[in-house]
């Protein structure tokens, strides 16, 4: 590409994406003149295709890519590469938030247990700049295209609903004085791999349009359910088993039926993103019938 049309589409990049105010702001961005810039933006404000208020439609910014000799994709465009990486960075931190709010009951170390749970100021934070990107996006670009950028929203505050549930199980270090037996610790390490593995595949399903993978999610979700009744049965043994006349001994089993229902939830909420996806990649709607009410 000439270093000419180089240019024009940093100019045009930066117009669609941080909606500078003037030229002399997209001059000081770019390290070049006003002059220069505006010796390249005329003829697309003469046309219409720049606005006035340095704002561009999608639709135009593919054109003049493809003139200039770039192929540009509309989704990419459309789905917001920016917030996409934020996304997944998001996603990232969340998947070792998990992790290590395991490992803190894994090795039973109350300061891995407070450091996983530190961890969800970062995942607060994560969602709060994700949700002021998309509005900014949204009130910058008023086209159809970008409709589905509220979406990402979404996907955020389900991450953060699974950050919280790492508290559910950082803290099950943090308020018992038992470890976990061995017996329900193997049922535990089944529940914890399989959320993993459907939080890594929703978010597949949702960063990279890959829908196929949604029987897999599904199965899943199965087995996460039956890891969970064998995990419950296996406590109402041990509770038959145990007195309750030490109120320690009765704490535990309270903190272990949330750490159980923490991954089980962690799973569902993987479900939802899944749906989301579909809804953006497919604009196939979301059921509006709560999932414990539909029929298999």
């Amino acid at each position: 590409m000439a270093k000419k049309n180089k240019t024009l589409m940093e100019i045009l990049d930066l117009i669609l994406y941080e909606n500078p105010a003037t030229q002399d702001e997209i001059a000081d961005r770019l390290g070049i003149s006003r002059r220069y810039v505006t010796q390249l933006i005329q003829p697309l404000i003469k046309d219409g295709t720049i606005k006035r208020a340095y704002m561009i439609d999608v639709k135009d910014y593919e054109k003049v890519a493809e003139s200039l000799g770039q192929y540009v994709n509309s989704k990419d465009v459309s789905g917001n590469l920016l917030i996409n990486d934020m996304l997944d960075n998001m996603a990232k931190h969340v998947h070792s938030q998990i992790e290590n709010s395991f490992n803190a009951i894994l090795e039973y170390d109350e300061n891995k247990a407070k450091k996983a749970l530190e961890m969800d100021y970062a995942t607060n934070n994560m969602v709060e700049k994700i949700r002021t990107s998309v509005e900014t996006i949204v009130s910058i670009n008023q086209y159809p295209e970008f409709s589905k950028s509220v979406l990402y929203n979404e996907v955020a505050y389900d991450l953060e609903r699974i950050g919280d549930y790492c508290g559910h199980i950082a803290k099950f270090v943090i308020n018992d004085v038992y470890e976990v037996s061995e017996s329900v610790l193997k049922k535990l390490k089944k529940m914890y791999k399989t959320a993993q593995k459907m939080l890594r595949l929703a978010m597949l399903t949702f960063l990279e349009g890959r829908t196929e993978l949604n029987d897999d999610i599904m199965e899943l979700e199965e087995s996460i359910h039956i890891l969970q009744s064998k995990a419950i049965n296996l406590i109402a043994t041990q509770m038959a088993e145990n007195s309750f006349d030490e109120k320690e001994r009765s704490n535990y089993f309270i903190y272990l039926f949330r750490v159980i229902k923490a991954f089980e939830r962690i799973g569902d909420i993987s479900v939802e993103i899944k749906d989301v996806a579909i809804e953006f990649h497919e604009n196939i709607p979301r059921p509006t019938t709560p999932r414990s009410f539909r029929l298999n």
